[in-house]
């Protein structure tokens, strides 16, 4: 069985539909356990050739499946700053959520399983990257005011195409999958199966880590709520000081993703702190890049400002 009894879905729901093999077996095992309940959302980037021929695919599939299918165009690049795969991402979940509402669904699932899930932690940790990139995908979670779902983590990528080939059920193949210039695409070629023979339950413990991860960064964004809440928004840089620095790192992540949608790396945090704790006369000023824009000093409080397009 490809999706557990314990998955309880909201209905009527939309699978994120690329044609691919993870999410074809996604939308077949939604439409035989919840038939005329299931649609299928597939998002037209527009980035390769064969990008038509992917809808066309998605479409013949939904028909055979009785499943309507909407197809959603989205411009997918980048802003200046912005790299390609974020800008890609950004625009995939705004138009699911779109297309979700605008069809009258409750939620939409995605088909990322149990090697996509290493695959994130992996990279994560060859970043450097800090609780949230550890904590990986979370199973629900919502964006746009649409819920969404991941009901493929615990089951391996081999599964999906086991239980796949058993059905004959047909798929499109991703060519660039197979590009080994891409990291995660390393990952999944030379690491996962070197894990495989090293550790062969690495699948259960990295996620077991990640569900620790996801719960101590809980725990922070809620001592960074109510710091944020003491200090406030915007933040005053004399309240901002007199918390310690691990506080002041936790309340400043936390105000620049909750209130601008940005992070600052490890290096525009670490100057930021520097410069709040230098900051002991009316005349220091500030102003350090993060992200998309600057942090600045206004007065006795900071403020984001987004930097003026070229």
């Amino acid at each position: 069985m490809l999706l557990s009894p314990a998955f309880q879905p909201d209905l009527p729901a939309a699978v994120a539909f690329s044609g691919g093999a993870d999410s074809t077996a996604l939308l077949w095992a939604a439409a035989q356990a919840w038939p005329g309940q299931i649609h299928a959302i597939h998002v037209h980037h527009g980035l390769q050739a064969a990008a038509d021929d992917f809808a066309h695919h998605c479409q013949k599939t939904c028909d055979a499946l009785s499943v309507p299918l909407h197809v959603a165009m989205v411009d997918a690049r980048n802003a200046p700053g912005q790299s390609p795969e974020e800008a890609a991402r950004k625009a995939r979940y705004t138009a699911l959520a779109q297309a979700a509402s605008a069809a009258g669904l409750k939620s939409v699932w995605l088909a990322q399983h149990a090697d996509d899930q290493v695959e994130t932690i992996l990279l994560a940790l060859s970043r450097g990257a800090g609780l949230p990139g550890l904590a990986a995908m979370p199973a629900r979670f919502e964006r746009h005011g649409m819920r969404f779902e991941r009901p493929l983590l615990g089951t391996s990528g081999a599964a999906i195409r086991e239980w796949l080939r058993e059905r004959n059920a047909a798929f499109v193949e991703d060519t660039t999958n197979a590009d080994t210039s891409f990291t995660r695409n390393r990952i999944r070629h030379e690491l996962l199966p070197a894990l495989e023979k090293a550790f062969p339950q690495f699948r259960e413990t990295f996620a077991r880590s990640a569900r620790h991860a996801a719960q101590a960064q809980e725990l922070l964004t809620a001592v960074a709520a109510g710091d944020l809440a003491q200090v406030g928004e915007p933040p005053r840089i004399a309240a901002l000081r007199a918390l310690d620095r691990p506080r002041q790192a936790n309340l400043l992540r936390h105000w620049l993703r909750m209130a601008h949608q940005t992070q600052p790396n490890a290096a525009q945090l670490d100057e930021l702190l520097a410069q709040v704790a230098a900051c002991s006369t009316r005349g220091h000023h500030i102003r350090i890049k993060v992200g998309a824009g600057f942090v600045e000093r206004t007065g006795d409080t900071l403020a984001f400002r987004v930097a003026p397009s070229a």
